[in-house]
């Protein structure tokens, strides 16, 4: 039952502690994200549902006023769909960020271990390479996984703008 913590506590020992700035940076982009998508599902229909209501009320849809007023409501919705991502486009890079730091301070480690021996032992050098590997790799495996859905969100976003300004547009008449 334990032995999958043993395996992560293994996998933190040799990518060393910038492994835990990843892994906190990832906890934080997972709940934006799921946020996102919480709000998709329950706040958004209601946002929706208020923005038709307020436009149905008017009685003119066709002056220049009317115009702003929509104008502003398809704002107001787009503004609610988008909140949040640019955060995490920058998390995202921020991973990036982090797996290089690692890169950057397992690269030190082998450079003081040839330095400290005078030599270029592997077996010296191992620990340091795999402190300079493994955030790299944790830091662009957290970086996609973010890039995905977050270009999803944004799509999701612009295709649901879209559709409340043809649902505005399409009650004009009434």
């Amino acid at each position: 039952m334990l032995e999958p913590w043993y395996a992560i506590e293994a996998f933190v020992h040799r990518g060393g502690p910038v492994l835990y700035g990843i892994a906190a940076v990832l906890l934080i982009m997972w709940t934006l994200i799921l946020e996102r998508y919480w709000y998709l599902r329950s706040g958004h229909p209601e946002r929706v549902a208020w923005a038709k209501q307020q436009w149905s009320e008017r009685r003119d849809h066709t002056s220049w006023h009317a115009h702003q007023i929509r104008r502003s409501l398809i704002s107001q919705v787009g503004s609610n769909l988008t909140s949040g991502i640019g955060l995490l486009e920058s998390l995202i890079g921020l991973c990036t960020l982090l797996g290089l730091l690692g890169t950057v301070t397992g690269m030190i480690e082998v450079f003081d271990i040839m330095a400290l021996t005078g030599s270029s032992s592997a077996r010296l050098m191992a620990d340091g390479v795999s402190k300079a590997t493994i955030p790299t790799m944790a830091g662009m495996v957290a970086a996609l996984s973010g890039l995905y859905f977050t270009t999803a969100l944004k799509s999701t976003a612009r295709r649901e703008r879209d559709r409340v300004a043809d649902v505005l547009t399409l009650e004009q008449g009434t």
